[in-house]
């Protein structure tokens, strides 16, 4: 066995053990703090039973209690899969049935798990709000037995169909967090404002903040106010936030005080230029697009061409090659739109079910993340949109992404969805549904709005106005 993940905290603690390390609710936390804590949890899972080869799925708020869980659990050898504790029981039966998880250690935030017969629970005195419990599974059955030296399960966003869970290894996580930190150059002394779901954004984020001695300050709402006085009262040197969090930090009537920050990172999903343009306005701060994907890490910043292009997702970071191919997987010339394919460090290992290896995965070496994409002569890469969404209007293509950029720039749109309808002569045809500001929403007007940016096979033919999109558990929209 090469290194462990948690040999991150211990280093952490080891060469800062004064520094800040977490801002919460509850105050302070230095990295000796968190890895003391951390490593009684860790001594007493092995107590209980964790051990290599175990599922264990994590089920914890943002809190500092996410990040000790975390370290701890992988540093009994177990394989970790971290699970939003906003899910349901019925959920979280059925990703205990798919994945074959051996236990469950949460921190009681969400609903009681209760998996299995056996029934183990212990509460720490200085970290009383955890609760392991077992399955029942098999410890025989080694979770992602096919791969080596697993160390996180992470289900990717199943926005086209079912998810997979992405097996990822120790040594590939040492190597992601580098090669992205190439680029962010963060340094110990600096402080993440932290406003994401950490069940779905922990690897090339809170484990590299680990590795490098940053501290993380985690909002306790993503309201805009309350984001700014936690900036404020950290004097916040990055915010990785998604188009939604920086749509209310925009949006909101008064001024805001985000003048530590150097860096706004926009990941997740697409962000409008005009969300762009509107948070620039009211902060000062221009925004970086990044292109994360759950089996490579972040390979993709916007970090040349941000204000000028601001709709690409950037160029490769110096550890990555990227490059655009047809359906052969031969490399095309540039500004030529085929698929977006990606090959360098921290690749994942593997696939959980059907059980799979990266090597019967990749073709000729790449990784094809499924998008169709064109790249510049100087290495610029815009997202065109995904292949499996892809609108077919008597031969033309139509990406929904496109079209939701339009409609998500009108000032009474808060979001939407855009998707094909059947047509008895097109084939296809764009509809769309949006969930708007206003009671009233003047459909009309937000269709002749379309009429002067899209062109005509590109404009919805339906639009339909909703409450709410259905997202997935990433934050995703959920495609039709």
């Amino acid at each position: 066995m090469g290194r462990n993940v948690y040999y991150m905290l211990k280093d952490a603690a080891t060469r800062w053990p004064e520094a800040v390390a977490v801002y919460d609710e509850f105050g302070t936390m230095t990295y000796a703090g968190l890895w003391a804590e951390t490593e009684a949890l860790r001594k007493w899972l092995v107590e209980q039973g964790v051990q290599p080869g175990v599922g264990l799925g994590l089920i914890c708020r943002n809190s500092r209690y996410f990040i000790s869980g975390l370290f701890a659990a992988v540093g009994t050898g177990a394989v970790v899969l971290p699970v939003s504790h906003q899910m349901k029981r019925a959920e979280i039966d059925e990703i205990v049935a798919e994945t074959g998880l051996h236990a469950l250690l949460d921190d009681q935030s969400g609903v009681n798990p209760h998996v299995g017969d056996a029934l183990h629970y212990k509460a720490l005195p200085f970290l009383d709000s955890f609760r392991l419990q077992f399955t029942g599974a098999a410890f025989s059955a080694h979770m992602a037995a096919h791969l080596d030296d697993p160390a996180f399960i992470r289900f990717s966003s199943g926005t086209t169909g079912k998810s997979k869970g992405v097996v990822i290894g120790h040594e590939a996580v040492y190597e992601r967090v580098d090669a992205a930190n190439e680029l962010l150059a963060l340094k110990p002394g600096e402080v993440v404002l932290w406003v994401l779901p950490m069940a779905f954004h922990f690897v090339v984020s809170i484990v590299l903040y680990v590795r490098v001695g940053a501290a993380v300050a985690i909002a306790r709402d993503f309201l805009a106010e309350t984001v700014a006085d936690m900036c404020r009262q950290t004097r916040a040197t990055l915010l990785y936030a998604s188009p939604m969090h920086l749509k209310l930090l925009a949006n909101h009537p008064r001024e805001l005080d985000l003048s530590s920050l150097r860096l706004v990172i926009s990941t997740s999903t697409a962000i409008s230029p005009a969300d762009i343009e509107r948070f620039t306005t009211k902060t000062g701060h221009p925004v970086t697009q990044a292109y994360g994907i759950i089996e490579i890490g972040l390979p993709i910043v916007n970090h040349l061409n941000a204000e000028q292009n601001p709709e690409a997702v950037g160029h490769a970071l110096p550890a990555y090659r990227v490059e655009i191919l047809n359906d052969h997987f031969d490399v095309l010339p540039a500004d030529t739109m085929g698929h977006l394919a990606i090959a360098g460090p921290g690749m994942f290992n593997g696939y959980l079910k059907p059980p799979s290896r990266r090597e019967e995965i990749l073709q000729k070496g790449w990784f094809l993340t499924g998008d169709l994409a064109v790249k510049t002569p100087d290495g610029l890469i815009t997202v065109v949109g995904r292949k499996k969404s892809m609108i077919n209007v008597s031969g033309n293509k139509v990406f929904p992404e496109e079209v939701e950029r339009v409609l998500n720039s009108h000032s009474h749109v808060v979001e939407s969805r855009v998707f094909g309808g059947r047509h008895p002569l097109l084939g296809e045809v764009v509809e769309a549904e949006v969930v708007s500001r206003e009671p009233g929403l003047d459909i009309e007007a937000l269709l002749k709005y379309c009429r002067e940016r899209l062109s005509t096979y590109k404009i919805p033919q339906r639009v339909y106005r909703v409450e709410v999109l259905e997202k997935t558990a990433t934050g995703k929209l959920r495609r039709r």
